[in-house]
């Protein structure tokens, strides 16, 4: 049993929230070893069960379960005139359904807040639960759609993807409802005895920053979509059956992905050094993609912004062909703002002319993709695209999350400089409010953990970003002033 499956580790904290042991120290490491942490977390999703109170991806009873959804979409997938896949969801979760849209057929995407969340960040939908029960088009929130589903299972077969134990549901009531999630996930449970409900709730072992879904709460969703869909697909285009042996080969397909990612540890270091030396600098981190690893930079530059309180000029996306490469139904949103700009074209006009040798810039593509004088960066990751696409991820989040640690965005391994999430407040001056609340909390800590004073805590920080470095060396003066 490892030190965060104690019964006494953190329990009032369900498993994503817990802090990871194995990166208590990653606020002090350097680039190297920030990729080693990254790497002995993203090792945790495949760990074989131990025995005690969690579900692992490999266990038995998600690789039925899992076996058991793909043949139900391969049912949809063989007489599809009248049936139709949704996914369904929220933040990360959401985002990385939009990958396996794109590479399904007869499988739509319904987003809170529409696609803008892939562009920037669009979070919090749990206080829009009636919107889940009126409509399916509405992006709503997820209970909401799961109550709505579990009323009429004679037309719908609802599936909840999750990385806790279902008594962690939250119990808080629902504005404007007579359901809480708690009691939605047990009714689900109770369904799922006749299979006519599933629930999918591996534990992947706490966030390598504690909290920060976006890591492997991402990789294991789409871990997890891609296995579905992929098996379904191929039974209906092959011919063949879908069996647990099938299952558990495909997710082990990705297990290796992992193991190949990082075995090019010194490359990702290497961009992890610049990403962070531009950050600190002041200076942006540009992701210039095509194809399906473009929507993936997409991703990971959106979730900056609500994760560390970044700027959304410090980490940007830009893909080939824009819009039109996302087929984005709601067409070009440009005019809804900068960060909404993303084609090749607003890279080469709006940003270009500014950058200098302190920005750092990653091309991303795979060796189908029509590129030429670019330096290879994920091409040897795997042979198939969704394992490639894996790889981007694991890779984007290692640059992007070790250069915020490098800035002083974190605290041993605990988020400290989160944006108040949009969706939330009930007024744009009570939401600005709020924002600046949250931006002030590295100042808070230090003032907090040495009895400094703010203005001292701001020259601190100046110096030293760093928290746990700026803590050490304000103590070490006042001491010598002693």
């Amino acid at each position: 049993m490892q030190e965060w499956e104690s019964p006494g580790y953190e329990p009032t904290l369900p498993v994503s929230e817990k802090s990871n042991p194995l990166t208590r120290h990653i606020d002090r490491a350097p680039a190297r070893s920030i990729v080693r942490m990254l790497q002995a977390c993203d090792a945790q999703m495949f760990q074989e069960e131990t025995g005690g109170a969690y579900q692992r991806l490999l266990s038995e009873q998600v690789v039925k379960t899992v076996m058991e959804v793909a043949k139900r979409v391969e049912v949809i997938l063989r007489d599809p005139q009248d049936s139709l896949v949704v996914l369904s969801g929220c933040g990360t979760s959401v985002r990385f359904q939009q990958s396996a849209e794109e590479a399904e057929a007869h499988v739509d995407l319904h987003v809170h807040h529409c696609r803008r969340a892939l562009f920037s960040s669009e979070e919090a939908p749990e206080d829009e639960a009636t919107l889940g029960a009126l409509s399916l088009n509405k992006a709503p929130f997820v209970a909401g759609q799961l109550h709505l589903c579990l009323q009429h299972t004679h037309v719908y077969t609802p599936v909840l993807v999750g990385f806790n134990p279902t008594h962690h549901a939250k119990s808080e009531s629902i504005p404007g409802c007579t359901f809480t999630f708690h009691s939605v996930v047990q009714r689900m449970q109770e369904l799922a005895q006749t299979h006519e409900a599933f629930v999918i709730n591996p534990a992947v072992a706490p966030e390598a920053v504690s909290g920060s879904s976006r890591m492997k709460g991402g990789s294991a969703t789409k871990i997890l979509l891609d296995v579905v869909l992929s098996a379904a697909h191929a039974a209906v285009f092959t011919d063949s059956s879908i069996t647990h042996d099938g299952i558990v080969q495909r997710i082990n397909a990705y297990k290796k992905a992992v193991e190949v990612t990082y075995a090019h540890s010194d490359g990702i270091t290497a961009l992890l050094e610049a990403a962070g030396q531009s950050l600190q600098c002041g200076r942006c981190v540009c992701y210039l993609g095509w194809g399906s690893v473009a929507v993936l930079g997409l991703i990971d530059a959106t979730e900056c912004e609500p994760t560390f309180g970044a700027d959304h000029k410090d980490v940007r996306s830009f893909i080939s062909g824009g819009y039109s490469q996302l087929d984005n139904s709601e067409g070009h949103m440009s005019s809804l703002g900068r960060q909404f700009n993303i084609t090749h074209e607003d890279f080469l006009r709006d940003v270009l002319p500014h950058l200098n040798n302190l920005d750092t810039v990653l091309l991303l593509y795979t060796h189908c993709d029509d590129v030429s004088d670019v330096v290879e960066v994920t091409h040897t990751a795997a042979a198939l695209l969704q394992q490639m696409e894996l790889s981007t991820k694991l890779l984007l989040n290692a640059v992007s999350t070790g250069a915020h640690v490098l800035k002083g965005k974190v605290y041993q391994n605990h988020m400290i400089d989160v944006q108040k999430l949009s969706g939330v407040s009930t007024s744009e001056c009570e939401e600005c409010l709020l924002k600046a609340v949250y931006r002030v909390v590295p100042l808070a800590l230090l003032c907090l953990l040495t009895g400094c004073s703010l203005s001292e805590a701001e020259s601190h920080l100046e110096k030293q970003p760093i928290i746990r470095e700026a803590v050490e060396e304000t103590e070490e003066t006042s001491g010598d002033e002693m």
